[in-house]
């Protein structure tokens, strides 16, 4: 299957997702004071490995508030799935559900189909990570084909702060076209 991916540098999808509160979310729209989003899109409530990495991210989320990024995850999960899942789920940022199979193909994500039944019922993203800048861009983008295989979140947070103090002049890498 040919995959297009979302460019580094590109403007990040306006995709709208609804959220527990039933409000709709611009995924990479920052909330408050933040001007940057962290959208983390994970594979649903059948992932432990997700479970544990959305779990570990809420321990760094003020950390994230505080060099001005906005935290939210993203699956393609059903409400009632999000509801479930939300019992061993210890986290404070906004989930949005109902990712669907063309805002993937849009997100360039890595897609699959349930083993079983007994994992999910629908079309899922593999594991994928955007830092989106206050222009809108993906300053960063990580996509993955396999749940054990994401940024470790500390050194990402290192990263984002180095990126985003104005005396390192650095710019959005991954860039150069010929």
């Amino acid at each position: 299957m040919m995959m297009s991916k979302l460019s580094a540098g590109a403007v990040f999808p306006k995709i709208e997702l609804p959220t527990l509160n039933a409000s709709l979310v611009e995924i990479a729209k920052p909330q408050g004071s933040a001007d940057w989003r962290l959208v983390v899109i994970y594979r649903g409530k059948h992932c432990p490995l997700c479970t544990r990495y959305l779990n570990e991210l809420e321990t760094l989320q003020a950390e994230f508030k505080n060099i001005g990024v906005d935290v939210i995850a993203v699956s393609a999960d059903s409400k009632e799935q999000l509801q479930q899942h939300m019992e061993k789920l210890h986290v404070s940022f906004p989930i949005a559900y109902g990712l669907n199979f063309e805002q993937m193909k849009s997100l360039g994500l890595y897609v699959s189909s349930p083993r079983s039944e007994q994992e999910t019922d629908h079309l899922f993203a593999e594991p994928g990570l955007f830092v989106v800048n206050e222009q809108g861009q993906v300053q960063i983008v990580d996509i993955s084909n396999a749940p054990f295989t994401r940024p470790d979140l500390k050194t990402l947070l290192a990263g984002i702060e180095f990126i985003r103090n104005p005396a390192n002049n650095y710019p959005i890498r991954g860039t150069y076209e010929k």
